[in-house]
Parts: structure tokens; C-alpha cells; sequence
């Protein structure tokens, strides 16, 4: 039990002291996210060095929608102190693309941060999904150049 729990420990220190400066490694340290079977918005607090200060599931929706207002994802960044964040989401379906409900969304994050001017940088929004044959498993709104 004692090597268990001090593996997960590391497992977390090893994740929380990765940059998350790129859409895979956003992708790659919310791979959790694969199994919800609705689908759920979360916020990715990050550093100065863009290293991970916490995660915030801001909500949870059905199996094709999720509600979510920048209210609600500006909260934590400022609670937290964040230097930087990613939105992230699943589509429980797999399909890993970006609906017309997520591109508003997104849009209305940038205009909320731009009003706000909190100089808090909004790295990306990345969509999970599932791997299929010549697609990745997540879409990146910043490498769509949607954001």
C-alpha cells in the first residue's frame, strides 16, 4: 500500500511539474477525461511557467452539451492566481471537432478576458475525443487558429 501511495504521489508531482505549452500536452494531462460519459468542461490553472496549479471541472452536461459561462471559468483562474488556462471538454461520441456551440463559447472567453484585462493568458481550447485513423484524439481551437 505504502509503494502505491508513493507512486501516485510521484505520478502527480511528475504531472504538475510538466509545461503544458503545447494542445498534446493539454490533451495528454486530461486524458481522464475519455471516460465521462457526458460531457464536462474543466479549466487548467497554470504558472508562470505553465506548469499545472490545479484543475476546476466547471460543469457537467448531457451526452452532447454542457453549459458553461465565462463567469464560471474566469472564477478559478482568479481564485487561484493563475498566470495562464486551457478550457477543456470531451464529446462522450469521440468526435474529436469543434461544434458551432463550442466556437461561441470560445469566443465568448476571448471577448471575457479581453474586458476583463486580468493579463491572464488564455492558451487554448482543446476538445477530447477519441484517436481514429489520421486524426488525434483531441482538436486544438489555437492550432485551428480559432483562438
Amino acid at each position: 500500500m505504502a509503494a502505491l501511495s508513493i507512486s501516485n504521489v510521484a505520478d502527480t508531482e511528475h504531472a504538475l511539474s510538466v509545461q503544458l505549452n503545447t494542445p498534446e500536452r493539454i490533451y495528454q494531462a486530461n486524458l481522464d477525461m475519455k471516460k465521462f460519459h457526458q460531457e464536462v468542461v474543466r479549466v487548467v490553472l497554470v504558472d508562470a511557467q505553465n506548469r499545472c496549479i490545479t484543475k476546476a471541472d466547471i460543469s457537467r452536461g448531457t451526452v452532447n452539451q454542457s453549459l458553461a459561462h465565462p463567469r464560471e471559468i474566469f472564477r478559478p483562474v482568479i481564485i487561484h492566481s493563475a498566470s495562464a488556462f486551457a478550457l477543456i471538454h470531451n464529446h462522450p461520441s469521440g468526435a474529436a471537432v469543434a461544434s458551432k456551440r463550442d466556437v461561441l463559447l470560445t469566443k465568448r472567453v476571448v471577448a471575457a478576458a479581453r474586458i476583463l484585462q486580468l493579463q491572464i493568458t488564455f492558451l487554448d481550447h482543446v476538445i477530447v475525443g477519441q484517436a481514429m485513423v489520421g486524426r488525434c484524439g483531441f482538436f486544438s481551437f489555437r492550432q485551428a487558429g480559432l483562438l
